[in-house]
């Protein structure tokens, strides 16, 4: 059952009113409450893999006990030993004419309120909980709006919260495109969502009638550059092997690579490599992730009817011959797009699905022109080992996060941030950036024996004047 934009706003002020009325929460209950985070995805895990397998039709119980339950269990025990010390105040400097006198100048953390979640459906039980757990451990209050694209595993997560929070803890809203509006629409003290560029924007519209700040993660198209230096085996392993995952539905998975001239076959050899150790067919492969429904499946089937038609080459690896022209199945195989026209559509659009683009380049300099004369991406993935081109990469182009020799491996680190910048998103959360992110750092001073004030007002006599000039220098 959908949530109605009166439960909506009674969800809001239930919470609003505990938070004043609480007062800030201490580590403890902090602590607690992220812990239930991980209690409850322990005592659902098996609910949690037959959900989402229901919701896409085919995804390996291996990936999903990894990527939306065991992440969100690493992430909870690894920010649960950290609240207290986050939570100290933390000195600053303050100017000598004024701690001369016995002043102290010091950030305090306090939390927001009231943070929402709008979450996505390619991982929909980490990407509601992840950013519950900064904010959590901030000491908000969280509503989620889970994806009405995974319907079975937004109701388990609504079944999952009611279990162990009081709604006044944690709440969630389910239903459509209809509830996710008027979601936007409340007056948060923060909203984070992820998804697509398009529907931020709408997101930032409504936000911006209450001044809700926010927090997007919005992916892109992540590029791939193999230096000269790359180990074409590893580099095929590692990509191939990260676009996999989930079929390539991830806002960092990799959507083209760029690769030396003259490398391009012996990339696809070792790739073909790669799939034939993972896969011996696709269609009816429990280990082989659908695209996530119908809509998507024909968006993706769009891109590679649009490559025929411009007469691009394609390489695919279907090593059963199967065939892909049942929507209702909504499987694809994998697709390598070789040098495919700067304005085809697998090229102007973030792919989102199994299908990577292998693009040629003669120079850096070259790569980065055209990084760089796109939207900024969530991710960079360079290959090799060559100091040089791996600072030139890093210092002349812009994206959320760089992973080397790797694909994605950054977002595991729990002291970098997930953060977008430009089209691909804004602000930041995971570990202490997201305990940042959902607090209000509050300046606060305090004042020594006297107040210097009295110098900035008038009257404003010769000597005091003087002094003011004796200090601009």
């Amino acid at each position: 059952m959908s949530t109605n934009e009166t439960a909506l706003q009674a969800m809001l002020e239930t919470q609003r009113k505990a938070f004043l009325n609480d007062g800030f929460p201490s580590a403890k209950t902090r602590i607690d409450r992220i812990d239930r985070i991980k209690d409850i995805h322990v005592r659902y895990k098996r609910q949690i893999v037959e959900a989402l397998e229901a919701d896409f039709g085919s995804r390996p119980q291996g990936q999903s006990l990894a990527t939306d339950v065991l992440s969100t269990v690493m992430e909870v025990n690894e920010t649960r030993g950290k609240i207290r010390r986050w939570m100290k105040p933390q000195r600053r400097k303050t100017p000598w004419f004024m701690g001369v006198s016995g002043g102290r100048s010091e950030l305090q953390f306090q939390p927001l309120g009231v943070v929402g979640n709008i979450s996505p459906w390619n991982f929909p039980v980490h990407l509601a909980f992840s950013p519950a757990i900064g904010a959590l451990a901030a000491g908000n209050r969280v509503m989620l709006k889970p994806s009405e694209a995974t319907p079975q595993t937004s109701a388990l997560i609504e079944e999952m919260v009611a279990s162990a929070y009081d709604p006044a803890e944690m709440a969630v809203a389910t239903g459509g495109v209809d509830v996710a509006q008027a979601f936007s629409q409340l007056p948060f003290d923060h909203l984070v969502f992820t998804g697509g560029p398009e529907i931020a924007k709408h997101v930032m519209r409504s936000a911006a009638e209450n001044l809700v700040p926010l927090t997007l993660e919005l992916g892109g198209k992540c590029p791939v550059v193999a230096g000269t230096s790359a180990d074409l085996k590893m580099v095929a392993d590692r990509v191939i092997g990260t676009k996999t995952l989930n079929s390539g539905q991830l806002c960092l998975t990799p959507d083209y690579i760029f690769l030396p001239e003259g490398k391009v076959e012996e990339f696809i050899q070792e790739a073909r490599h790669v799939l034939e150790k993972s896969y011996s067919s696709l269609l009816d492969n429990p280990e082989h992730t659908a695209v996530i429904n119908e809509r998507h499946w024909r968006r993706l089937k769009n891109y590679l009817d649009d490559l025929e038609t411009r007469n691009n080459r394609t390489v695919v690896f279907n090593p059963a011959k199967e065939s892909f022209d049942c929507p209702q199945k909504h499987k694809l195989p994998f697709v390598l797009a070789v040098e495919p026209d700067d304005d085809a559509l697998i090229m102007q659009e973030e792919v989102f699905g199994p299908m990577l683009s292998i693009k040629t380049y003669q120079s850096l300099d070259q790569v980065i022109d055209f990084i760089n004369n796109k939207p900024r991406p969530l991710a960079l993935y360079y290959f090799g080992k060559d100091k040089y081109e791996i600072e030139n990469l890093c210092q002349r182009t812009t994206s959320g996060g760089v992973t080397i020799n790797d694909c994605a491996q950054h977002v595991a680190c729990p002291d970098l941030p997930l953060a977008g910048v430009g089209n691909s998103g804004m602000g930041a959360y995971h570990g202490h950036h997201g305990f940042l992110q959902f607090s209000h750092s509050k300046a606060v001073y305090r004042q020594g024996l006297f107040s210097l004030g009295k110098m900035m007002r008038p009257p404003y006599s010769v000597r005091k004047i003087k002094i003011i000039e004796s200090m601009i220098k």
